[in-house]
């Protein structure tokens, strides 16, 4: 039997992906169609002797969360539970204080994964691969010179063995605090990191192993990010989830590369999307609209001949007619076969640097009107274009 628990984090570790995680915790952000975790959880259904997925995280259960719990258990007939933290406790603290839930049943091993990964996650193929897996000799997370070509993906398989080393960690933690001051002790030493706590001190031991993949994988930490795991994603649905993609039809709008359209949008059969493009429920897009690398969240409506390049618009915006909202592309260098998606500050010597453009929820755009490299927050009514702001 194997389970497989995901770390979804809190609340306060989404300040890159603002105003987007205003409204929605970051986890259950819409990429390439459907919330960032479910397909994490679509990875770990097709594991067979699959029994229980664990959320592990220091969200409020809120109703949107709940409600996703529900849809996901009713779809993929798994249980499928979160469990709460009662404070950050790091990658390892959060499972080693769940470790009763974690062993409950005996499973054989357990998958750890991080919530903000965008993976093929080939999860089958670690399993098989797990016994004869190269071992790991040095560990150093995020070195600041050169170490290896190989980098820790944030996917995990683990045998209940880990939880003596994370113990060990654990009561070095208690031991260190004996001469300080007694106050919270208990979250102090529980908060334990698996990278920097657990394996720089497994390595070199054969105890640690690695599984190398080549499938595509990145990080989604900011909002540029997410449109970029949207491009990976909507590539991997050829294979996938063919049924995802929208297909050019007689009467319909005209699609260019990979694009995901929510069946209940409404979209001008003038309009041209893509590529890169994600269509959220009801979104409403009018005659000769333009969009590309983008994502257009539920709600939101694209006026006559608007155009949308390299933007997230938020949930029950508007964008009036012949209006721009454009940003900059933050993808990856193309000509570094190891470049990952930078997630850098929105700040540079007192300027905003060049971003994509994103709009928070029920903000209205006026015709004619250029938005650019900007970030407005939720609810505002411009009167005016923009460029290089925060709007507050």
């Amino acid at each position: 039997m194997l389970k497989a628990v995901i770390l979804i984090g809190g609340p306060q570790k989404g300040t890159r992906f603002r105003p987007l995680s205003f409204e929605v915790p970051k986890p259950l952000f819409p990429v390439a169609g459907v919330p960032m975790l479910q397909h994490h959880i679509e990875a770990c259904v097709k594991v067979p002797n699959m029994k229980e997925i664990l959320l592990v995280g220091f969200y409020q259960p809120n109703e949107e969360l709940n409600k996703f719990l529900l849809n996901v258990q009713q779809e993929f007939k798994i249980s499928i539970r979160y469990l709460q933290e009662y404070s950050a406790l790091g990658t390892a603290g959060g499972i080693y204080h769940f470790r009763d839930q974690i062993v409950a049943g005996g499973p054989e091993a357990f998958f750890i994964m991080n919530a903000d990964v965008c993976s093929a996650f080939p999860l089958t193929d670690i399993k098989i691969g797990f016994a004869d897996g190269k071992t790991v000799l040095h560990y150093v997370e995020k070195p600041s010179t050169f170490v290896s070509d190989i980098i820790n993906c944030g996917i995990y398989l683990f045998t209940p063995d880990i939880f003596q080393h994370i113990g060990a960690v654990f009561q070095k933690n208690q031991q260190d605090m004996l001469l300080e001051e007694p106050s919270n002790g208990w979250h102090r030493a529980e908060a334990i990191r698996l990278e920097q706590d657990v394996f720089t001190a497994l390595a070199g031991q054969g105890k640690l192993y690695v599984y190398k993949t080549l499938s595509f994988w990145s990080q989604i930490k900011s909002a540029g990010s997410a449109i970029y795991a949207s491009r990976l994603y909507l590539n991997q649905y050829h294979t996938s989830h063919a049924e995802r993609l929208a297909t050019n039809e007689e009467g319909g709008p005209k699609i260019c590369g990979n694009v995901y359209i929510h069946p209940t949008a409404n979209i001008d059969p003038t309009a041209v999307l893509g590529p890169n493009v994600s269509i959220g429920t009801g979104v409403t897009i009018g005659a000769g609209v333009r969009v590309r690398e983008s994502i257009i969240l539920h709600g939101a409506t694209l006026q006559d001949h608007s155009c949308v390049l390299n933007s997230i618009v938020g949930w029950d915006s508007t964008i009036g007619k012949w209006a721009r909202v454009e940003g900059t592309p933050s993808d990856p260098n193309p000509n570094d076969p190891y470049a990952k998606i930078d997630s850098e500050t929105l700040f540079r010597d007192g300027k905003l640097t060049p971003s994509i453009t994103i709009l928070g929820c029920n903000v209205n755009i006026p015709s004619e009107v250029v938005i650019l490299n900007s970030i407005v927050l939720p609810h505002k009514d411009l009167n005016r274009g923009f460029k290089n702001q925060i709007i507050l």
